[in-house]
């Protein structure tokens, strides 16, 4: 991770910018947006670049495990239940490596973290 610069005035998930190919990154902690805690960068915190809708952001990742393919037939639906959280969820993979993996739809999470941003 490089230099974080913190914006003033922001909601407190969005943590800064960080440069990042020659581009100013947003950098988002993915845990309090959702609010299910928050991420401590240390010096071994990995970015998560994404591109979603023309927007490219930052997520911080406490560690990489690596990619996977996830096929269509093989995602399972959501489980109903309430929380911030839900309404980012695209569904459910069973992996036999590391057990169930929740898939996040991330243009959604990097739509409505930029309305949550420019609304305050």
């Amino acid at each position: 991770m490089g230099l974080l610069t913190p914006l003033p005035r922001s909601p407190s998930f969005l943590l800064g910018v960080v440069g990042h190919r020659g581009e100013v990154v947003p950098l988002i902690d993915l845990l309090r947006f959702i609010g299910q805690g928050e991420s401590k960068p240390t010096n071994r915190t990995r970015l998560f670049i994404s591109e979603a809708g023309g927007q490219v952001v930052g997520f911080l990742a406490d560690h990489v495990i690596g990619l996977r393919r996830i096929f269509v037939a093989d995602k399972m639906p959501a489980p109903a239940g309430s929380g911030t959280s839900q309404e980012f969820l695209e569904g459910v993979v069973q992996s036999r490596e590391l057990g169930s993996l929740s898939l996040l739809h991330l243009p959604r999470v990097v739509q409505s973290a930029r309305q949550k941003s420019v609304a305050r």
